[in-house]
C-alpha cells in the first residue's frame, strides 16, 4: 500500500517534489538513509559540506534543487538552493551564479531584518524582564533589574 505522499508523487497532476518535507515523508518507513542525517551540524565528520569564505554550507536534501543550510561561525542563518543553472536563497527571487553570492544575499537580508526589528521594537519593561528566563538576560537587562524598584499597586493598609 502506498503512503499518501507516494500517491501524490505518482499522480501526474500533483505538483509536489520528492524532496518536500511533510509529515508523511517524515513517517515513511522505507528511508534510504537515516532522517537524522539532514540535521547534522557543520562540525560532524559525516556532514556533506561546502566551505566558502565566511560561510559553511551543509547539504540537507534534494537533487534539483539541492538544499543547503548556511552557517556563519556556529549559527545557521537560513537555506540556499543549488539549481542546475544557478543558486538561489530562501528570501529573494534573485538567481545567483555562485553559492557565495546566494549566501551573502541571504546574510545581508537577515542582518537588515535584525536591524529593522531592533529599531521598531520597544524595550521590555522591567516587569516583562522579570518574566524572562534569567539565563537569557543581557548585562544591560540585569543592570536595569538591579536598579528597578517595583511600584506598589492597589495596596490596602491593614
Amino acid at each position: 500500500m502506498q503512503s499518501p505522499l507516494q500517491r501524490n508523487l505518482n499522480n501526474p497532476n500533483h505538483h509536489a517534489t520528492s524532496n518536500m518535507i511533510s509529515p508523511f515523508s517524515l513517517q515513511q518507513a522505507d528511508w534510504d538513509e537515516s532522517p537524522e542525517k539532514i540535521f547534522l551540524p557543520p562540525t560532524d565528520p559525516n556532514a556533506e559540506i561546502i566551505e566558502i569564505p565566511g560561510y559553511i554550507l551543509v547539504y540537507v536534501n534534494g537533487a534539483c534543487p539541492k538544499t543547503y543550510r548556511v552557517y556563519t561561525d556556529d549559527s545557521m542563518i537560513g537555506v540556499i538552493f543549488q539549481h542546475i543553472t544557478h543558486w538561489s536563497n530562501a528570501v529573494d527571487k534573485i538567481r545567483y551564479a555562485e553559492p557565495v553570492d546566494a549566501a551573502v544575499g541571504l546574510d545581508e537580508f537577515m542582518k537588515v531584518t535584525r536591524i529593522s526589528k531592533a529599531t521598531t521594537e520597544q524595550p521590555l519593561t522591567e516587569e516583562e524582564l522579570l518574566d524572562k528566563e534569567f539565563d537569557s538576560l543581557t548585562d544591560e537587562e540585569w543592570e536595569r533589574l538591579r536598579k528597578y524598584v517595583p511600584q506598589a499597586k492597589h495596596l490596602v493598609a491593614a
